[in-house]
């Protein structure tokens, strides 16, 4: 657990350390109105290569309510384990953990709307400039649907739910990034910073909601009863276990 949240933080500093170069390192009037932008000459270059797509613009805004309904999706089957197990504290871990998850991402989303690092290259619609650092689309997408597939390995396994969803998961995750790094809207480093920064929150969860790893050698998963659970309702392929109960214990002490 300790390695793999070191590299979470790691990322995090990175992030950090990323930011301010964006905010420091060759800061150049190219933005609109004249506004600033760090590391102007890749993202002028970039900027190059990309023109205003409006319906690609459009489609990735709205894929990305996809993401609010996963988000929605693991908050029901958290209320549903909160219901039936009629305590907090008996519903599943990495579950409790993933709702601590989604409002840290939603705190990021909100925080960098409100402390602008860079503008929008475009208006996209819009009168006022738009704060465009970290791209918020992937910083949200990437780290919603990346703890999806986390959670679809865990309480799904070797079922066809698990490969259509996880099919659909990391294909949205794909052109949520490629759609707006290709839509005009963003500077490079946007895309980059939204990416490095979900890298590193998904870190973090990772570590603390499963510790032993998502998918153990022997098959095992990271949960007391080591079953493959959606809601306490099996969902995988058998699981072969071997009782070591007292009673072979004091079998074995007879002989």
């Amino acid at each position: 657990m300790r390695k793999k949240l070191t590299i979470g933080l790691v990322l995090l500093a990175a992030f950090i350390l990323f930011t301010v170069l964006v905010k420091t390192v060759d800061v150049k009037p190219i933005g609109r109105q004249g506004t600033d932008v760090g590391m102007a000459t890749v993202n002028e270059w970039f900027n190059g290569l990309t023109a205003y797509h409006e319906t690609l613009y459009k489609v990735t805004e709205y894929v990305g309510y996809l993401a609010f309904a996963v988000i929605g999706a693991f908050g029901l089957l958290g209320l549903k384990q909160l219901i039936e197990r009629r305590s907090l504290i008996k519903v599943d871990r990495d579950i409790l953990l993933l709702g601590g998850f989604y409002v840290v991402v939603l705190a990021c989303y909100v925080l960098f709307e409100k402390l602008v690092i860079n503008y929008r290259p475009i208006y996209a619609g819009e009168e006022e400039l738009e704060a465009s650092y970290p791209s918020s689309h992937t910083l949200l997408f990437v780290a919603v649907m990346t703890t999806a597939v986390m959670q679809l390995i865990v309480r799904a396994r070797g079922t066809v739910y698990e490969k259509v969803m996880m099919c659909l998961f990391t294909a949205a995750g794909l052109f949520m990034v490629v759609g707006r790094a290709f839509c005009g809207v963003h500077w490079l480093t946007d895309i980059l910073g939204g990416m490095l920064l979900a890298a590193a929150l998904v870190s973090v969860y990772a570590a603390l909601a499963f510790p032993d790893g998502i998918r153990k050698p022997d098959g095992k998963y990271p949960h007391g009863n080591n079953l493959n659970r959606f809601g306490g309702v099996y969902a995988g392929p058998p699981i072969n276990c071997v009782y070591a109960g007292p009673e072979m214990f004091e079998k074995e002490s007879e002989k």
